[in-house]
């Protein structure tokens, strides 16, 4: 028969009344310390007194850090109620009460070993080379450690000298490669310094080792030879070209640019016109690099300014249509410093950077339509691109409604664009490949992405369709105004005059194409000689 004493008198007499209790419950219950509390329980579960939660409860809550604040924590725990007789086990509030057995034992119990203890033998056990914490999680994956478990504690040991970290080092911060941080053991027995010596070369055999199979490395590369390549050949050479030769995404490109811009000082950037971004390499002359910048200026104010007056015109085409078939439709205007800028342009400003934009970003048009006396106005909000558009071109559109100041608005679930305001993304067409994955894996196209998000998407094809219902020639569509048009103002007038006349659809186009041929006689010269 157990001993009786002050202490188990009072465990076991806050437990009499059946209701499972935490130990931090029973503390406060009978005033005893926490070391007494807590031995007494382990004691009671081995010998049979009290039944325990077969798993531990994970609960969340704040701990405060002194001039740290407040910081949330996940603390996990168990519940005890006295064991009725002839029970070994039994369910109550939801959860599975469970007596001794080496089996249940966890690390609050001294059965197992902590993952902060697996991870720092593995690195002390394979000293001899660097790991990434990728690979650390990925070794003891089978022991119950999760990729968040490693950095956690790998920092502490960092911080106690134990270990050596390494991540890309930029002016101000270090961030982690592609597969993470990477981590090697200091030898505790050798002196400080040719301890941390042999860690750094460890972690340098290991970089070397992986850059030659990673693709970010390879593009990274490339780039700089794309660039040295230019540079002597007396060019200079901008995104898409590297993009094209990298065979990547536009994002996979901006990435390698800007890491390779990082490692190598000998690179340089000029801006054309102060929008246009091109690369050359410090070896070349001035000479030669005020003749490649005159001669991308002509490129830019040929090929460019065809871009922008097709992209311009590309906006009037669902501004028309909005015109035209939306009943109450009244749209903002703004006044502009830039000459010619059309004033239904809005400039929003945003209280967040988003996408390289610091303070403000533009949208291509901007109307609301009250649909009721006494309903709320909405708001909706246009961006327009000409060309092929992809989930990054959607996100990055979402980001700007929910950092403007005009149309975001904060919620306990984070920012978000606010109530009654609506994005329309018009584009050329949307990638028909591209295909997102939501949490919880399924996989849905880029349109119903959009939807979801609260994003309607118009493209071409939905405007040609109105064309062609009012019994305009399949020959006609908006594509093909948006290339002959010379400005906005004539794309509206051109659909007036198609809408009024749709059977003249192919005359009109003719004789805007022969009106405007001088426009862009070089432009198509230009393009064929490249």
């Amino acid at each position: 028969m157990a001993k009786e004493s002050p202490t188990r008198d009072a465990i076991l007499a806050a437990l009499a009344d059946c209701k499972p209790k935490s130990h931090r419950d029973i503390v406060k219950k009978t005033g005893l310390s926490q070391a007494a509390v807590w031995s007494a329980l382990l004691r009671f579960w081995r010998e049979g007194t009290v039944l325990r939660t077969k798993a531990p409860i994970c609960k969340s809550e704040k701990v405060f850090r002194g001039r740290g604040g407040f910081v949330k924590i996940m603390r996990p725990y168990h519940i005890y109620l006295l064991k009725p007789e002839g029970k070994k086990q039994l369910t109550s509030g939801g959860y599975e009460f469970v007596g001794f057995s080496e089996k249940y034992l966890d690390v609050r119990g001294g059965g197992k070993e902590s993952k902060a203890k697996l991870i720092l033998n593995f690195l002390k056990e394979n000293w001899r080379r660097a790991w990434f914490s990728k690979e650390i999680a990925e070794a003891l994956r089978s022991k119950g450690v999760k990729p968040r478990d490693v950095m956690s504690n790998v920092r502490r040991y960092e911080r106690g000298g134990l270990v050596y970290v390494r991540g890309y080092r930029t002016e101000e911060r270090e961030t982690p490669f592609k597969e993470g941080y990477m981590i090697t053991w200091i030898d505790q027995a050798k002196p400080r310094e040719r301890a941390l010596d042999e860690a750094i070369k460890r972690t340098s055999l290991a970089w070397e080792k992986n850059r030659l199979s990673s693709p970010f490395v390879q593009r990274v590369h490339m780039v700089r030879d794309i660039i040295m390549e230019s540079s002597k050949l007396g060019e200079l050479v901008g995104t898409t070209y590297i993009q094209n030769k990298l065979g990547c995404s536009e994002h996979e490109a901006e990435g390698a640019i800007t890491r390779a811009f990082q490692l190598y000082p000998d690179l340089k950037e000029v801006k054309l016109f102060n929008a246009y971004n091109y690369f050359y390499h410090s070896s070349m002359g001035d000479k030669e690099l005020g003749a490649a910048v005159k001669m991308k200026e002509n490129y830019v104010r040929i090929v460019k300014g065809r871009d922008n007056r097709v992209g311009h015109n590309w906006e009037a085409v669902p501004e028309w249509f909005i015109d035209r078939f939306t009943t109450g439709a009244r749209f903002w205007t703004q006044e502009h410093r830039a000459e010619g800028m059309d004033p239904r342009r809005i400039t929003l400003y945003l209280i967040k950077p988003v996408g390289g934009r610091r303070n403000s970003a533009e949208v291509d048009r901007v109307w609301e339509v009250t649909p009721g006396v006494f309903a709320n106005p909405v708001t909706y909000v246009l961006s327009c691109k000409w060309g092929l558009v992809n989930k990054r071109d959607v996100d990055d559109f979402l980001e700007v409604l929910r950092w403007s100041k005009e149309f975001g608005v904060d919620t306990p679930q984070g920012r978000q664009a606010k109530q009654g305001v609506i994005g329309i993304f018009a584009a050329g067409s949307f990638n028909p490949k591209e295909g997102v994955r939501l949490r919880n894996g399924a996989e849905v196209s880029l349109p119903s992405y959009a939807g979801r998000m609260n994003i309607q998407l118009l493209k071409a094809v939905d405007f040609n369709q109105k064309l062609h219902e009012r019994g305009c020639p399949k020959t006609v569509t908006v594509q093909k105004i948006c290339k002959v048009a010379k400005r906005e103002e004539e794309v509206r007038g051109m659909l007036d005059a198609i809408w009024e006349e749709p059977k003249k659809g192919e005359e009109i186009l003719g004789k805007t194409l022969e009106k405007n041929k001088e426009l862009y006689k070089f432009e198509r010269m230009l393009e064929e000689s490249r």
